[in-house]
């Protein structure tokens, strides 16, 4: 069977809401063609080494799915029997394990869970029917994904070329409570605009996430460098040595300058021993300057780019009021940061008001369900 991502060449790219015009412009540079916005995703046009490098170089995005099928879908039963219909076994084998999500959203079928479940009954179904046999769900680490999306009466099933989200980057040995998504990390670096020429410093590091980020995007490390297998290596057109001379072009252009101008502090000490572990991870992180300081002591450069990701609720405790701490961040800026730039994110935006500086811009990013937002800062 011809797949219709085969036919097409077209995919999905699953991004956080806000980020989808700079995912845009990122992929459009990795080499995909026909980019046009949907909410929290885009659709693109690219061939296979094309779809590789996005895979491997993408920053901003958090799935890219290749489109197997799609049809209308008014009824369970219709999904059951139109799934029963693809060649389930020529994309893996009952040796493997698989995991399915899905969205649905204004259409008959209106629950995504008993919609996956449905969906995961017919490739169990046709399994049984061709091979005798059947694969088992695996619903942490499956060795293949899939997505099914109902909108609108209208379904698509896709292969998840990317294996699981690709916020998970890999080099986060160990993490603080509540850390910062990878692909809003980079958002946040991107959106400062800071290209390396003055010091970046995080002076609530946590697990260092900020940090990272920034130096892999200075460093051009590709943003899933670590990740040990995509879910296109299970692709029926996978070409594996495509993939493998593709990888080695684009970690031949990694750079690691000899004075790294990123730094990371805490004052917490098991938060900086967690900073320092995962920044040392990366090719030539250990060179990355970090310390264990309260932010009111550090001793910053001149005209160096503050980005910082601040404690909030949920990283606390639950309902603990944080107007004032954030008032002593605002104090600190105006005093002791003339010359910088500072770019905080606030995962819980009611404390904006309470920083007592008015922001040259804010922008709307999501974090975890929470509707925070990042704001720009000079200090003249």
């Amino acid at each position: 069977m011809e797949f219709q991502y085969q036919k097409t060449g077209k995919y999905f790219g699953q991004i956080a809401n806000g980020l989808e015009e700079m995912a845009a412009e990122e992929i459009e540079i990795l080499g995909a063609t026909d980019v046009q916005q949907r909410f929290r995703g885009l659709n693109f046009t690219a061939d296979l080494p094309t779809m590789y490098r996005i895979n491997y170089g993408s920053r901003f995005l958090t799935r890219v799915l290749a489109p197997l099928i799609s049809f209308d879908c008014h009824s369970t039963k219709y999904l059951h029997k139109t799934a029963m219909e693809i060649p389930w076994e020529e994309l893996f084998t009952p040796e493997h394990t698989f995991a399915i999500f899905a969205q649905v959203s204004n259409s008959a079928i209106t629950h995504s869970k008993y919609a996956s479940l449905i969906l995961k009954d017919a490739i169990v179904d046709r399994f049984r029917e061709k091979m005798n046999r059947r694969p088992n769900v695996e619903t942490v680490n499956p060795d293949i994904w899939f997505n099914l999306h109902i909108e609108n009466n209208r379904a698509i099933i896709s292969l998840d070329t990317s294996g699981g989200s690709l916020h998970r980057r890999g080099y986060r040995l160990d993490t603080v409570e509540a850390p910062m998504q990878e692909t809003l990390a980079a958002a946040v670096v991107q959106l400062t605009q800071w290209d390396g020429s003055k010091v970046l410093i995080d002076p609530m590091c946590g697990s260092g996430t900020i940090a990272a980020e920034a130096y892999m995007a200075l460093t051009h490390i590709p943003a899933n460098y670590f990740r040990k297998s995509f879910g296109f290596e299970k692709m029926p057109d996978f070409e594996k040595s495509v993939w493998q001379n593709l990888r080695k072009e684009m970690d031949a252009d990694i750079s690691i300058p000899e004075q790294i101008p990123v730094q990371a502090s805490d004052v917490d000490p098991s938060a900086l021993r967690v900073a320092k572990r995962n920044l040392s991870h990366l090719p030539g992180g250990e060179g990355i300057y970090t310390h264990r300081k309260d932010y009111r002591e550090i001793t910053l450069p001149e005209g160096a780019t503050l980005v910082m990701n601040p404690p909030f609720g949920i990283r606390l405790h639950a309902g603990e009021d944080l107007s004032t701490f954030y008032k002593e961040v605002g104090d600190w800026l105006k005093q002791k940061c003339q010359g910088s730039e500072a770019y905080i994110y606030f995962g819980e935006r009611q404390y904006l008001k309470n920083i007592g500086l008015r922001p040259e811009w804010k922008l709307p990013l999501a974090h975890g369900g929470l509707d925070g937002r990042l704001a720009k800062f000079v200090m003249y």
